[in-house]
């Protein structure tokens, strides 16, 4: 194998020599999986090749919804990378202003300061006053290239007294292309799997990663089906300004979101103002989210009539039964979710929650499954568009509090 397979000739350096770290690089990390095994297997492996390494970090943009980017850090002494995520106002701090991550990100080639008083460049950042006092003698950073131009950024430490020598430098600088190539594949491989996470949600996700995309694929699964929707959303949409309603959307959707994914449940999708969620094998755990809803929509409009805005209206619509779980669509275009009459069903008593007055109404099916009759009490059996016999419905015994 050539190290020209790892992106080497797209940096514009070659490797100067061959080593032991770098053929591992190349051919002993196929099999790994996480990219931060591999940063801590490379730092160990740089130590015990006598390179002293004291200190190593990545900083990777990841494009995840929540944020920027993570820090990978190694340090002498640990088994496990030290995780940190970063903000997206990052950029925006005098932290990263005055840092080396600036300098590299406005084009620099390279940043290198010695840290043992003989470099007036051990001065240029606040980073290295930290480092000089955890010990460090010489600090060198360098671009982090990976395919089609992205840009992210490396750094190795010593605290070896007289700092690196040129040729630790070198052999450095001779693993960044390799280095690039292997992390740029796993990279990848985690945004692939975090875009399909924050789309169509994790089961779902893993699903299509597995080879789950032929349309039409799909497998029969049992589940509580949990659908919300937002009332009177069109007169809010038409009369508010585009950002407050942007606001609006995505502070009741956090209202909805965070109790079903603490209850085990998975968000199939966001439609417009509603959402769809199911609990695959777990109806009693809906029971929960759905009442932890209540309470959390609740806290959102005691905060919304504080600060001088309506409360807002909402219905729950919950059942159980068998859904098909896959791949319907277009030729082109495909979406994963669930279809089937227990679905409908779920739909139907989200909307007769305007009719008779509940925030959340439960199917008879589901409660035999759930086994939660002491937490609901029944209303009846009322008659539902395109289902062919009244159905009995339940809602809570108690407001949820």
């Amino acid at each position: 194998m050539t190290y020209e397979a790892f992106g080497a000739f797209e940096t514009g350096h070659w490797p100067a020599r061959r080593t032991a770290v770098l053929d591992w690089l190349v051919t002993g990390t196929r099999d790994e999986r996480y990219l931060d095994v591999i940063f801590v297997e490379l730092c160990r492996r740089l130590e015990h090749s006598g390179l002293p390494v004291a200190r190593a970090a990545m900083f990777l943009e990841t494009q995840n919804p929540q944020w920027l980017g993570v820090r990978v850090l190694w340090r002498r002494g640990l088994t496990q990378a030290e995780l940190r995520p970063s903000d997206y106002d990052t950029r925006e701090t005098d932290a990263f202003r005055f840092s080396p991550a600036a300098a590299i990100r406005a084009g620099a080639d390279v940043v290198r300061a010695r840290l043992d008083g003989t470099d007036p460049a051990d001065d240029a950042y606040p980073l290295f006053g930290e480092l000089r006092r955890e010990g460090i003698t010489d600090y060198v950073a360098w671009p982090f290239e990976f395919t089609l131009g992205k840009r992210h950024f490396i750094t190795f430490a010593t605290d070896r007294p007289g700092g690196f020598a040129d040729e630790d430098v070198g052999l450095l600088a001779d693993l960044l292309p390799v280095l690039a190539g292997v992390t740029d594949v796993r990279l990848k491989n985690r945004l692939a799997r975090t875009l399909l996470d924050t789309y169509v949600g994790p089961h779902a996700g893993e699903a299509i990663l597995a080879g789950a995309t032929r349309r039409g694929s799909g497998f029969t699964v049992e589940a509580a089906i949990v659908i919300v929707d937002l009332r009177d959303f069109t007169t809010i949409s038409d009369l508010w300004p585009r950002d407050d309603v942007i606001a609006l959307l995505n502070d009741y959707f956090d209202a909805l979101s965070d109790p079903i994914e603490r209850h085990g449940g998975e968000i199939l999708k966001f439609m417009g103002d509603g959402l769809l969620a199911i609990f695959p094998d777990d109806a009693a755990s809906a029971v929960g989210a759905v009442a932890d809803i209540c309470r959390s929509m609740a806290a959102l409009n005691q905060r919304r009539v504080a600060e001088g805005r309506g409360a807002l209206g909402y219905g729950v619509g919950v059942n159980y039964g068998d859904v098909m779980y896959g791949n319907i669509g277009s030729r082109t275009r495909l979406d994963f979710t669930v279809i089937g009459p227990a679905v409908n069903v779920a739909s139907r008593l989200e909307t007769l929650t305007k009719e008779i007055g509940s925030k959340a109404l439960f199917s008879g099916a589901f409660v035999a499954k759930a086994r939660c009759a002491a937490a609901l009490k029944p209303l009846g059996a009322y008659p539902l568009r395109g289902v062919g016999r009244p159905l009995d419905v339940y809602t809570f015994a108690e407001e949820p509090a």
